[in-house]
């Protein structure tokens, strides 16, 4: 008997479920930070390492670039596959961690993993969509983005009591997580769209008719100013989300004096938001409405959050908390990320697709390690209130890249969207790098 095909919903929700993992790694790191920082006795520096070469930065950096090249080369199915055994292992050692290496080798790790699964489940979940409910399905992702660190904050919340040893618990779920997914993978088909590639390219390839793919592919023409569009509508708005992520749980006890199950709280009060904020707008309309004005609201609800850190400390009452804990969560559901996900997809043709995903989502985790390195120390050096402007012109660049850039690829395939953008010809294989 032939092995029915899975449905389109359950390989996106299977593909989906890396950024449950990966989210709930870094918000798992964020929750415990204070933890650890007092279990190891970190200084800023150490801190800031640890935040440059988390999930959430500079490993996860890497691992995109390494996965997305081997997602063109060896499918998308090898990639996400193989890419959680990685995740566990650095999990296993953050779990058991009696020393500041092993923490840091463990969130190295994990980044690794992390970089190379989000490419290719991305790439996965755009290219098995139907086209007239492509971001619907591409915010599926984003949904499970969300809810993994809703889980893991209630989970901290829960687990408080016990100190770090609640931390490490967290975390230890996210290896019974990944361990579920990995086997779900393990029946998953391979891309259709990546196979008939692969199929046609290596049949070019053997005539002499095409080159193979190199990085140089996408630094001209309109894929250099792809790449630049979504480095400044992602890259940057990253900035502030990747604060936001780590460092709010310490903004929040540290700045606004509040508990740790205070802080804890609102992040999950937040991301809950997020969730609700994927599901009815940017699923619900993201192939009903014109995506263009859609990104100018969500984007701008962004920056008028964290707009309100400017204000005097005295006016920062528990309500502005609150309402910014809800826009930045509605932007996360709705916003840059989401948006980011559906056009880096749709954007490049299939044959160097997760090259050019894996390349801006490393441009952007390297970003963040930087930004990740720098903020405690400006923190420290200059105040509160210098980073905070930073991440308003942070949001309002990414906010008016992105308004201005927006393409209009709402209910197109593949296919379409990459014959109006290079050709015919290109399609058929018959390219621009050709011989």
């Amino acid at each position: 008997m032939d092995k029915q095909e899975p449905s389109a919903w359950k390989k996106t929700i299977i593909a989906a479920m890396t950024s449950y993992v990966d989210a709930g790694s870094i918000v798992a790191g964020a929750a415990g930070l204070s933890l650890w920082q007092s279990y190891l006795g970190m200084n800023g520096m150490q801190l800031g390492l640890l935040g440059a070469l988390s999930s959430n930065a500079g490993s996860a950096a890497v691992g995109a670039l390494i996965g997305g090249r081997l997602c063109d080369k060896y499918g998308r199915k090898f990639v996400y596959t193989y890419d959680l055994l990685v995740y566990i292992l650095g999990m296993l050692l953050i779990v058991f961690g009696v020393n500041y290496a092993m923490l840091l080798i463990g969130y190295i790790i994990v980044g690794l993993g992390v970089g190379a699964d989000v490419v290719a489940s991305w790439t996965m979940i755009a290219e098995e969509a139907p086209a007239e409910n492509r971001a619907r399905h591409c915010g599926s992702a984003q949904f499970a983005w969300a809810l993994g660190p809703a889980v893991v904050l209630l989970l901290s919340v829960f687990l408080n009591h016990l100190g770090l040893l609640g931390n490490r618990l967290v975390f230890g779920h996210l290896i019974l997580v990944a361990a579920w997914v990995w086997y779900q993978r393990l029946q998953m088909p391979e891309s259709k769209d990546w196979q008939e590639t692969k199929k046609k390219e290596t049949e070019l390839l053997a005539a002499g008719r095409m080159q193979k793919v190199s990085y140089s592919v996408l630094f001209s023409g309109i894929n250099l100013k792809t790449v630049l569009f979504l480095v400044g509508m992602y890259s940057i708005w990253n900035l502030c989300a990747s604060t936001w992520g780590f460092f709010m749980p310490y903004i929040f006890e540290h700045v606004g004096n509040l508990s740790h199950a205070m802080s804890n709280a609102l992040q999950v009060g937040s991301f809950v938001i997020s969730i609700l904020a994927t599901f009815f707008i940017f699923m619900g309309l993201g192939d009903r409405v014109n995506r263009r004005l859609l990104y100018f609201i969500v984007g701008s609800i962004y920056v008028a959050g964290w707009s309100m850190w400017l204000l005097p400390p005295e006016s920062m009452t528990m309500a502005m908390v609150f309402a910014f804990t809800a826009f930045a969560g509605i932007n996360n559901g709705a916003g840059q990320q989401a948006f980011y996900q559906l056009w880096c997809s749709e954007l490049f043709p299939s044959r160097y697709r997760a090259t050019a995903q894996g390349f801006t989502f490393f441009v952007t985790r390297f970003a963040a390690a930087a930004w990740a390195f720098a903020f405690p120390i400006i923190m420290e050096s200059l105040g509160f209130r210098y980073a905070v402007v930073l991440m308003v012109a942070f949001a309002a660049v990414s906010l008016i890249i992105g308004t201005i850039g927006a393409p209009d690829t709402s209910g197109k395939t593949l296919e379409q969207i990459e014959e109006e953008r290079y050709g015919t010809k290109y399609s058929q294989g018959i390219s621009a790098n050709m011989r």
